[in-house]
């Protein structure tokens, strides 16, 4: 369960599929300044696995196009670490730094608004609220769940778990295997997909 820091309230994790991203990103503008921005501020998040707080400190300095690359920082507990982006995220990406180029912003936050100013985590959240209504999607939609997304396929494409590790900037592994067992215990899964077909009409 995830706990809301506000309220003290629990929720279950419900990791977003692929399709589920795409819906999300689909409702985002992708001619408007705020809607390229929002698109490649998602899939920061979703394909590098990032924390929103570390996706909102990056520079545009701390990316790197030609190696595929996110420098962060910033990361938790102070702790610096690289992730790598796939070309189709890193076009997005592209396309903001881009954009944000041409607003005339040199320095600053990467995910800055129009007139240069960080964009707080604040916004990002209700932000992906109103795209989750928009796209139907009804599980909870939140930044954290990306990276829950992002943890979950990993694990799925069969990517080592010091691999994972590395990529979530978890102190220590246990953290990432506690992590991944809460979210989809894949044992658990595939016994209880292995077992007899169970029939009732047989009874």
């Amino acid at each position: 369960m995830a706990v809301s820091p506000r309220k003290g309230r629990t929720f279950p994790v419900e990791p977003l599929t692929s399709a589920e991203v795409a819906a999300l990103l689909r409702q985002c503008s992708t001619t408007a300044p705020t809607g390229i921005r929002n698109r490649a501020l998602i899939t920061v998040m979703y394909r590098c696995g990032l924390r929103v707080s570390e996706a909102l400190d990056l520079r545009a300095s701390e990316v790197n196009p030609a190696n595929g690359t996110v420098h962060v920082l910033r990361g938790k507990g102070g702790k610096a670490r690289v992730v790598g982006l796939d070309d189709g995220g890193m076009a997005l990406l592209q396309r903001w730094m881009d954009k944000r180029a041409q607003l005339g912003y040199k320095h600053g936050p990467l995910f800055c608004t129009l007139r240069g100013t960080p964009v707080s985590g604040v916004y990002v959240r209700n932000m992906m609220k109103r795209l989750g209504r928009k796209a139907g999607i009804e599980k909870r939609v939140h930044p954290h769940g990306l990276r829950h997304s992002h943890a979950v396929e990993m694990a799925a494409e069969g990517i080592a778990m010091n691999v994972i590790q590395k990529q979530l900037g978890h102190h220590r592994l246990s953290t990432t295997d506690t992590y991944l067992n809460h979210i989809a215990p894949a044992d658990v899964i595939a016994m209880g997909r292995a077992r007899k077909p169970w029939n009732p009409e047989e009874l």
